[in-house]
C-alpha cells in the first residue's frame, strides 16, 4: 500500500510503499476512503507532541469501510462504512473509560491516532476494536472526514457547555472548528454571534446561521457582545489566547466561556468576573466513540457537511508544508480511489 510518513520532526511527509498490515487480536483493518488534513499535522510535524512517535503516518479524520476483522473481534461487519477519530485506544479500566469516557483516560499513556499509532495518510489503517463508529446511511465519506475531528470536538463542546435552544452562542474565529460551532449551534436552535478580524467571513458566517457579527478591527468584541445581550457562550476556536482574552467581558451571568482552541499564552481571569456573575471558563477535548456516533448522527440530520478539497495522496506533502506556512486556505481531504 501507499502511505504518507513522517519519519522525524521538522521533516516533510514522505510517500513510500509498505505492505498491507494484518490486523491482530482486537483490532480491525479499514480501508481508507478519506482522510482530512487537519493543522495537528502541522503540530506533529513541528515537534509540539512530546508524546509522538516517529516514524509515523499522521491522520485523525478517518473515513473507509472495514476490510477484515482480528481475532476475536465480531463487529462490525466487513463491508461497513466507518469513522475512526483522534483517540485511538484507552485502558478500558479506569473510572472515565467505564463510565464512557475515554478521551479522559487516566489509565494508560496516551494513545492518539497519526501521532502514537499509524493513522489514516494511507490505503490501509489498523484500527482498535471499539474505536470505530459506523456511518449513518447516506453521509458522503469524504465530506464527512472532518467531522471526526472539527465536527466532534465543536459538537462535544457546545453540549457539555450547555448550548441549547435560545442560547446566545458567540463563536471566536471562523476556521474549521469555527465553521463547525457556527453551524451546529444554529442547528440546535441557538442564536449565533461571530467574533473576527475582519468582515471577510461576514457573508459566509451570516450563510451558515450567525445573526450578529463582530468586526475586532472595527469594534470591541466585549462591548459588542454585552449589546447584543451577552453571550451565554462564548466558544474560542483559535489558535491563540487573545480573542478569549478580548471577548471574556461579554459572557452573560451564569454564562461559559469554552476554550476548544489552544494558545500558547496562559488565560487571565479576574475572580470577581468568576464570582459576581457566576461565569465558569472551561476546555474540552475531542470526544469519545458515543461523542462520535451522536456527532455524526446529528450531522447527517440536519444535512451539516464542512466544504472540503479533495487531493490525492501524492499531493498531501505540498499541502501541508502550505499550512505549515500559513499559506492554506479551506480543508483538504486527502482521497483514495
Amino acid at each position: 500500500m501507499r502511505s504518507a510518513v513522517l519519519t522525524e520532526k521538522g521533516k516533510p511527509l514522505e510517500i513510500v510503499e509498505r505492505e498491507v498490515p494484518e490486523p491482530g487480536p482486537g483490532e480491525i483493518l479499514v480501508k481508507v476512503t478519506a482522510c482530512g488534513m487537519c493543522f495537528s499535522e502541522v503540530g506533529l510535524a513541528q515537534g509540539h507532541y512530546p508524546f509522538a512517535r516517529f516514524p509515523t503516518v499522521p491522520g485523525h479524520e478517518i473515513s473507509g469501510v472495514v476490510a477484515a476483522l482480528g481475532p476475536g473481534v465480531e463487529w462490525p461487519a466487513p463491508g461497513t462504512p466507518v469513522g475512526a477519530q483522534w483517540i485511538y485506544g484507552s485502558c478500558g479500566r479506569c473510572d472515565q473509560c467505564v463510565r464512557g469516557d475515554q478521551i479522559l483516560c487516566t489509565g494508560a499513556p496516551r494513545r492518539v491516532t497519526g501521532i502514537t499509532d499509524d493513522g489514516g495518510y494511507a490505503e490501509y489503517f489498523v484500527a482498535r476494536a471499539g474505536f470505530v463508529t459506523p456511518l449513518p446511511d447516506g453521509l458522503d465519506p469524504v465530506a464527512a472526514a472532518p467531522l471526526m475531528c472539527a465536527g466532534i470536538t465543536a459538537f462535544n463542546g457546545l453540549r457539555h457547555a450547555g448550548a441549547a435552544a435560545g442560547s446566545r452562542v458567540a463563536v471566536l474565529g471562523t476556521g474549521g472548528v469555527g465553521e463547525m460551532v457556527i453551524r451546529f449551534a444554529a442547528a440546535m436552535g441557538a442564536r449565533v454571534a461571530v467574533v473576527s478580524r475582519s468582515r471577510r467571513a461576514e457573508e459566509e458566517a451570516r450563510r451558515r446561521g450567525a445573526e450578529l457579527y463582530v468586526a475586532t478591527d472595527e469594534q470591541d468584541a466585549a462591548e459588542a457582545l454585552r449589546g447584543w445581550g451577552g453571550a451565554d457562550v462564548i466558544v474560542n476556536t483559535t489558535p491563540s489566547t487573545a480573542p478569549a482574552q478580548a471577548a471574556l467581558g461579554g459572557v452573560a451571568p451564569d454564562g461559559t466561556l469554552l476554550v476548544l482552541g489552544v494558545g500558547a499564552e496562559n488565560l487571565a481571569v479576574p475572580p470577581a468576573l468568576l464570582v459576581m456573575n457566576r461565569v465558569r471558563v472551561m476546555g474540552s477535548p475531542s470526544g469519545s466513540p458515543h461523542d462520535l456516533r451522536d456527532t455524526l448522527a446529528f450531522a447527517a440530520a440536519h444535512g451539516i457537511l464542512p466544504d472540503v478539497t479533495p487531493v490525492t495522496l501524492d499531493e498531501a506533502p505540498g499541502v501541508l508544508a502550505t499550512m505549515t506556512e500559513g499559506r492554506h486556505h479551506g480543508r483538504s481531504v486527502i482521497t483514495f480511489g
